[in-house]
C-alpha cells in the first residue's frame, strides 16, 4: 500500500534584482524565488508544488512547508489524492498550525504548496495536465473539494453545483477549441518600473508584434514619470491595444482616485491593486471614483473570504487569482466559482517563478467547465525564468498554448534546482563573486 514517504523542500532563488526585472513601486529589488516542495510516495511517485516569493524570507516559507509536511508523511497516498477536499482540510484546518494565520500569509501559502503537490501527483498518475483533469471531473467531485467555510452567504454548494452543471453542454467542444487555439494572454514584460524609456518603448512595440492585445505598466512611483511612460507606451502600441496599469497597493484611497484620473488621457484599461488588498471598502470607493477605468485586484488577496467581500461590495471589475497565494487549487476553484456567481471575469496574475506555468491551468479550466467565456479575459505573461521548468509556458500569437504534459506545471529541472538553491548553489556562488568584484572596483574608483 502506497504511503507518503517524504516531503523535501528547497530554497530556490534567482538574482533578478541585478537587471531590475520585476521592479515596481513597492517591490524595488525583487529576487524572484520559490519555496519548492517534492512529495514522494513509497512507490516512487512524485508530486511537485511551490510558493513564489521575492527573495528574503523565502526560508521562512520553506520552514512552514516542512512543518505542515509532517502531517502528510506516513499517510496513505490514495486516501489523500482521491479525497483532495479532506486532504486540504487536514492541512488548512490543523488545530495548532492554523493559529499562525488563520488562512492567510505564510502558513496558508505553505498549505497551498502541499495541496498543489498532491494535485500534481494525482494528475501525473492520471496522465493528464491539471486543466484537463479538472475539466473532466464531475461537478459533484469539484464541489466536494471546495471549502465553503465562511463563504456560504455568497455561494452555497448547491449554487456552485448549478454553475458547473450549467457549463456541461458544449464542454467537449471548448476543450477541443483550447487545444487548437489556446487562451488569450497579456504581457507585463515592457512595464517594469526600473526599465528605461527606450526599453519600455522597444518592448511595447515588440509585444504588439508578438500578437498581444494588452500590455501592463507599473505605476505609482512619480506622477510625472507615469504620465510620460503612459504617453510613450500609448504612442508605441497605438490606440487599439489596451494598457493596464498596476500600483502594487502603493496609494491611499483618495490618492488612487486622483492619480488614475491624471492618467485617464491615455485610456488605462484597469488599475490593478490601487490600495491595500485588505481594504475592501477602499476598493469600492476607488471603483466608483475612477469609472469607466476598471479596478482589478487579487494577486495578494489572502483567501476566498476576502474575494467574497470584494465581490459582495462591488469593489472589483476583474478578479486576479494567483496560483500560490491562497491554499492551493481547492481554494482557487472556490474563487473561480465565486467570480462566476457574481459575473466578474477572472484574469490571473502570473510572472514571478513558475506562476505562468501554474496559473494558466485555471483559465483553461474556467473556460472549459465554469464560465464558458473568454470575453475580457486574459492570463498575465512575463517572459523570464521559464527555461527552468520541465514544461515551460508557451505562447503563440499572444495566446497561451494548452499545456499537454501530465501535472500542474510546477516541476523544475533538477539542474536548475541544484544551480539556484540558496545560498550554496553554483549560480549564487558566481553572483557572490561578481558582487565582491563590483564592490572592490567601486572602492578603488
Amino acid at each position: 500500500m502506497s504511503r507518503i514517504e517524504s516531503v523535501h523542500v528547497r530554497d530556490i532563488r534567482f538574482p533578478t534584482s541585478l537587471e531590475l526585472d520585476g521592479s515596481d513601486a513597492v517591490n524595488v529589488d525583487p529576487d524572484y524565488s520559490a519555496a519548492y516542495v517534492t512529495v514522494t510516495t513509497s512507490d516512487g511517485e512524485t508530486g511537485h508544488g511551490m510558493v513564489f516569493t521575492c527573495g528574503r524570507g523565502n526560508e521562512i516559507v520553506v520552514a512552514a512547508i516542512e512543518s505542515y509536511g509532517r502531517l502528510l508523511v506516513g499517510r496513505e497516498t490514495d486516501e489523500l489524492i482521491h479525497d483532495l477536499g479532506a486532504a486540504s482540510r487536514l492541512l488548512v484546518h490543523d488545530s495548532q498550525l492554523r493559529w499562525l494565520g488563520p488562512e492567510k500569509g505564510v502558513s496558508h501559502m505553505a498549505c497551498g504548496a502541499l495541496v498543489n503537490a498532491l494535485w500534481d501527483l494525482r494528475a501525473r498518475r492520471e496522465g493528464k495536465p491539471l486543466w484537463l483533469m479538472l475539466s473532466e471531473m464531475s461537478p459533484e467531485e469539484l464541489v466536494s473539494v471546495v471549502d465553503f467555510t465562511h463563504i456560504r452567504n455568497a455561494l452555497t454548494p448547491e449554487e456552485a453545483l448549478e454553475i458547473l452543471r450549467r457549463a456541461q453542454p458544449g464542454k467537449a467542444e471548448r476543450v477541443a477549441e483550447l487545444r487548437r487555439t489556446g487562451y488569450p494572454a497579456y504581457t507585463t514584460t515592457p512595464g517594469w518600473l526600473g526599465y528605461s524609456d527606450e526599453k519600455l518603448v522597444r518592448l511595447s512595440k515588440a509585444a504588439v508584434e508578438a500578437g498581444f492585445g494588452m500590455i501592463k505598466l507599473k505605476v505609482g512611483g512619480d506622477l510625472d514619470d507615469d504620465r510620460r511612460r503612459m504617453r510613450l507606451a500609448r504612442e508605441a502600441v497605438g490606440e487599439h491595444v489596451r494598457i493596464a496599469i498596476d500600483a502594487n497597493q502603493r496609494w491611499e484611497v483618495q490618492e488612487a482616485i486622483d492619480w488614475v484620473r491624471e492618467l485617464a488621457d491615455y485610456a488605462p484599461w484597469w488599475i490593478e491593486e490601487p490600495t491595500s488588498t485588505d481594504d475592501v471598502l477602499g476598493h469600492a470607493a476607488i471603483r466608483r471614483g475612477i469609472a469607466p477605468v476598471k479596478v482589478a485586484t487579487g494577486e495578494a488577496v489572502a483567501n476566498r473570504i476576502v474575494f467574497k467581500q470584494l465581490l459582495q461590495a462591488e469593489a472589483i471589475d476583474v478578479m486576479q487569482i494567483d496560483a500560490t497565494r491562497v491554499a492551493g487549487i481547492n481554494e482557487n476553484i472556490a474563487n473561480i466559482l465565486l467570480a462566476a456567481k457574481f459575473g466578474v471575469p477572472v484574469c490571473p496574475h502570473a510572472g514571478g517563478v513558475g506562476l505562468c506555468e501554474l496559473v494558466q491551468h485555471f483559465s483553461f479550466f474556467d473556460y472549459a467547465a465554469v464560465s464558458g467565456s473568454q470575453e475580457d479575459r486574459a492570463v498575465e505573461f512575463v517572459d523570464h525564468l521559464h527555461e527552468h521548468f520541465v514544461e515551460p509556458a508557451a505562447l503563440e500569437a499572444g495566446r497561451y498554448v494548452a499545456p499537454s504534459r501530465p501535472g500542474t506545471g510546477a516541476q523544475m529541472h533538477e539542474e536548475s534546482l541544484e544551480r539556484w538553491e540558496y545560498p550554496r548553489g553554483g549560480g549564487w556562488l558566481e553572483v557572490g563573486d561578481r558582487a565582491a568584484v563590483n564592490e572592490m572596483a567601486g572602492r578603488q574608483s
